[in-house]
């Protein structure tokens, strides 16, 4: 990347909008120029562990570029209030505050999983800490640097999407700045927000999620303004639905449709979809394997290792060792994986396993759905029960009559909700993806 930013200097080709303001690569050049000697004014050492808020702006991915210069490792604060979890988690040295003040702090532990960098830049990200605790999870920034390196100039302006402290995000800007692409930054993620930005600065390519992109057809914001520009939709971070995904071919017509695929601790990987109207995919270059259903990863792009999980480490340390996804697939006959859901949200129901994502895409056949979300409730007859949630411009007894006879005609008996939900909408979180209900059992 250094090579690259040093090129910066030479372009005056448009690198980020920002509010509405256009900043050249020699802009970014030249801030990131300012923020070195601001390190180096401050006492910031190559190796240090250094703090900031991760959230899209000029100037932290100036910031960022800067301290991956100087060979520092970069935590990326999710932008909440409380930070305390995430920076003793992380081990930080320092926290360089949004007012651009550096405070000093006491990592308690001396972790001996940064010294697997070697003296190169790193970045520590955080899991969504669901269950617990967030997980510190460590990368080499410079590996995965070198996986978008070689990748031809176009003149193509992307929506920065995903967030800067989720693995999507920083793909996305990586990606972004090889390729000398333009990256407009959305303030607010509204559909009526995203479309207006696609519209005003042409957007080429918006990388998101299938939950985003049911909200915007369900919002009709893409009927109220000119998203011609649009060329390339890429959707990941939780399965797609076949029955969204035909709907939105409907709605796009002439945008191609690619799934991407990865996780916090492999990276996201290449992947090649087996057609526009497909969510099956390959992964060509990257190892996998399938144990009992569930798919096993190992890339040139995997984590070092979990800041604050040493049992965790043992398992998982470095590229060469294969990371559970967790994550439920098939292969079929032409090599294609599809992604079924993950572990967590089987359904057990009198001994018989289902996957919400099953049920879900069985419920989204039917064009009086506009959404929907399927998990386990307890039962004193079969342990579990299926039950979904749906959204519908139809009354409780109708929508309940339709999606039962549907299921019976489709799936096993034992798929079929018992319980139909109707609600206004399906709750999603702060990375758009659907609010999965822990299953009961």
């Amino acid at each position: 990347m250094i090579e690259i930013i040093n090129h910066f200097a030479k372009s005056n080709r448009v690198a980020i909008i920002d509010n509405d303001v256009e900043f050249s690569y020699a802009n970014l050049s030249d801030k990131i120029f300012e923020f070195s000697q601001f390190l180096k004014q401050n006492g910031v050492k190559p190796g240090e562990i250094v703090a900031m808020r991760g959230k899209y702006s000029f100037e932290n991915i100036a910031l960022f570029l800067a301290l991956y210069q100087n060979k520092n490792i970069i935590t990326l604060l999710p932008n909440q209030s409380q930070i305390n979890n995430y920076l003793n988690s992380s081990n930080s040295n320092k926290l360089i505050t949004c007012e651009r003040d550096i405070i000093n702090l006491n990592p308690q532990i001396s972790d001996q999983i940064t010294t697997k960098l070697k003296g190169q830049s790193g970045l520590i990200l955080f899991s969504s800490g669901t269950l617990g605790i967030p997980k510190a999870i460590l990368h080499s920034l410079d590996r995965l640097i070198q996986s978008h390196k070689g990748k031809k100039e176009r003149n193509l302006k992307v929506l920065l999407f995903l967030l800067f402290d989720h693995i999507g995000g920083i793909n996305s800007l990586l990606l972004g700045l090889c390729g000398g692409l333009t990256l407009i930054i959305a303030k607010d993620f509204t559909p009526q927000n995203i479309c207006k930005n696609i519209e005003k600065f042409g957007v080429n390519i918006l990388p998101t999620t299938p939950s985003f992109l049911n909200l915007l057809l369900l919002s009709n914001e893409c009927q109220k303004n000119n998203l011609s520009s649009l060329k390339l939709i890429t959707y990941g971070t939780e399965p797609m639905n076949e029955g969204l995904l035909k709907r939105l071919k409907t709605a796009f017509p002439k945008v191609k449709f690619s799934q991407t695929f990865g996780t916090s601790e492999t990276g996201i990987l290449q992947t090649v979809s087996k057609s526009s109207n497909s969510i099956r995919f390959k992964l060509p270059k990257s190892e996998y394997k399938i144990i009992d259903g569930r798919l096993f990863l190992r890339s040139d792009t995997m984590f070092l290792g979990y800041l604050n999980n040493n049992d965790i480490n043992a398992n998982n340390t470095n590229n060469k060792e294969w990371f559970d996804t967790g994550d439920l697939v098939c292969l079929d006959k032409d090599g294609f994986l599809q992604i079924l859901g993950r572990e967590g949200q089987m359904i057990n129901v009198a001994g018989n396993k289902l996957l919400a994502c099953e049920v879900e895409s069985c419920i989204m056949e039917l064009e009086e759905i506009k959404d929907v979300i399927v998990y386990g409730q307890k039962s004193l007859i079969t342990g579990q029960m299926v039950v979904c949630d749906v959204v519908s411009h139809l009354d409780e007894n109708t929508i309940k009559e339709l999606v039962k006879s549907h299921c019976k005609a489709r799936l096993e008996r034992y798929k079929v909700p018992l319980k139909v939900n109707l609600v206004n909408q399906i709750e999603l979180t702060k990375r758009f993806k659907k609010s999965r209900k822990q299953t009961q059992s």
